[in-house]
């Protein structure tokens, strides 16, 4: 069982029912593909966030474009709010029916439309996920690198302007989306972008939806930029006697233009647990795990300047990975390494930091969190994408103490309050949802909140799009 959301972070929230009327008229529109089960509306009612809400009224499973246009058409028409599902992945609370309504499921939209190899571009339904496009664009010689660590749907990775492992390389979500197919509050659908690398044609309303978390419309076709798949692939890591002399390394290495593909960064703690979990028999210190993409001489020169670095900070124990099955042990580990570290205590939740600060101030961001959480006694592990200076302190709770729970947040927002003094930011990657909304208004400032919620205002005045997220109405 989820622990509440303690009371002075949800905002003011008046559960708005779904009338018998409109069910019906879902069950006649989309059949069994409406479900009312109890179980169903659980497991959509939650994703990978501490807090706990009840579960959506209904689920609507949608197969098209043109199925979302008509469940949005409803629940304009009888005001209810809408939650875009793809496959549960978030930490903040995105998903949460806090207002009830109906969860509409876009697994089911999973197809990749078409890929314009040439261009380097690729348009898919919101449903794919990150994997199943990689495995099917591979033969064409391309890839897609945003790697969020989930599993996630690109509609979802979309919504939340995800990045991930690859981002100090080939940039984020923000970077990468192209074009969009999106419903409107209204049931409308528009398309924004084109396939184009550029243009200067009016307002930019792909950026202004992603990120925009399900808030403003639905988005249901996107169009990605694509990548040729390197020459060469070397990944390598690196252990250090702390925490500090790992960052100062990376830190380093991002000042000299290095042009490392990937850095993460794992605490020994979080070591300890992949090396339970995976199997594997890693130094049990901070370490380093590195990728760099190019020519075969030119990753191994990379390659050659980061080992001198490190060995500046004490790194030892450089190990090359070169094979793809090397590479994918390790990266598969990486992407682990949050539910390994849940194992270490059964039974746990996680409240999940996600901070991102300038390269510069990223050790100090990181060292005044880490003489914090020691000196609470909360069970903690870090992980980040240190290369671009984002980086995730998780507090391991027992949902059965509160007062577990409060230290955590109470730590979280002294994180957040350090990273600003930083000039950084309260989500780095994973979005604000529902649970960094007051952190929202204290990065952006009141006036710059107040324009947000004037654009939703003028998109969606009935707020009906995944109402009580980003920010209270």
């Amino acid at each position: 069982m989820n622990a509440p959301l303690p009371s002075h972070l949800l905002p003011e929230l008046k559960p708005r029912p779904v009338p018998a009327e409109m069910v019906d008229l879902l069950r006649e529109r989309f059949g069994d593909r409406c479900s009312t089960a109890l179980a169903v509306r659980e497991l959509h009612g939650r994703d990978e966030s501490p807090i706990d809400a009840p579960p959506p009224e209904v689920v609507v499973f949608c197969e098209s474009t043109e199925d979302v246009a008509d469940a949005i058409k409803l629940a304009d028409r009888f005001a209810v709010p809408v939650i875009p599902y793809g496959v549960g992945s978030s930490l903040e609370g995105h998903l949460l029916a806090v207002q009830g309504g109906i969860s509409l499921d876009l697994g089911r939209m999973n197809r990749i439309i078409s890929v314009q190899a040439e261009d380097l571009t690729v348009t898919v339904q919101a449903g794919v996920t990150r994997k199943q496009l990689n495995d099917e664009i591979r033969h064409s010689g391309l890839f897609f690198p945003i790697d969020p660590g989930a599993d996630a749907s690109i509609g979802g990775m979309s919504a939340t302007r995800a990045s991930g492992t690859n981002a100090v390389r080939y940039g984020t979500m923000r970077e990468n989306v192209l074009g969009l197919k999106v419903v409107t509050a209204q049931g409308e659908v528009i398309e924004t972008g084109t396939r184009a690398r550029k243009s200067s044609a009016g307002y930019d309303l792909t950026r202004l939806m992603i990120g925009s978390e399900g808030t403003l419309g639905v988005m249901t076709e996107i169009t990605l930029r694509l990548y040729p798949q390197p020459e060469a692939i070397l990944a390598a890591i690196c252990s250090f006697p702390d925490v500090d002399s790992a960052v100062r390394t990376t830190i380093q290495v991002i000042q000299m233009g290095v042009p490392i593909a990937r850095c993460e960064l794992l605490d020994a703690h979080s070591v300890r647990a992949v090396n339970r979990h995976d199997k594997l028999s890693l130094q049990e210190s901070p370490m380093l795990l590195m990728e760099f993409h190019g020519s075969s001489a030119g990753v191994a020169e990379q390659a050659e300047v980061v080992q001198e670095v490190a060995a500046e900070f004490g790194g030892q124990g450089f190990v090359w990975a070169t094979t793809p099955e090397e590479r994918n042990r390790l990266w598969t580990a990486r992407h682990h390494a949050y539910f390994a570290v849940l194992q270490t205590k059964p039974g746990c939740r996680c409240v999940t930091t996600d901070t991102c600060v300038p390269i510069s101030r990223l050790a100090d961001c990181i060292n005044e969190s880490v003489v914090e959480v020691e000196a609470s006694g909360l069970p903690y592990f870090i992980v980040g994408h240190v290369g671009d200076g984002n980086f995730h302190l998780g507090y391991l709770v027992d949902p059965k103490l509160p007062e577990e729970r409060e230290t955590a947040e109470r730590l979280n927002r002294q994180l957040v309050e350090r990273a600003l003094r930083m000039d950084g930011t309260c989500t780095g990657e994973h979005g604000i949802g529902l649970h960094k909304m007051d952190f929202l208004v204290s990065e952006a400032g009141e006036e710059a909140v107040a324009m947000m919620r004037r654009l939703k205002q003028a998109l969606d005045p009935k707020n009906i799009m995944n109402p009580g997220k980003i920010f209270a109405m």
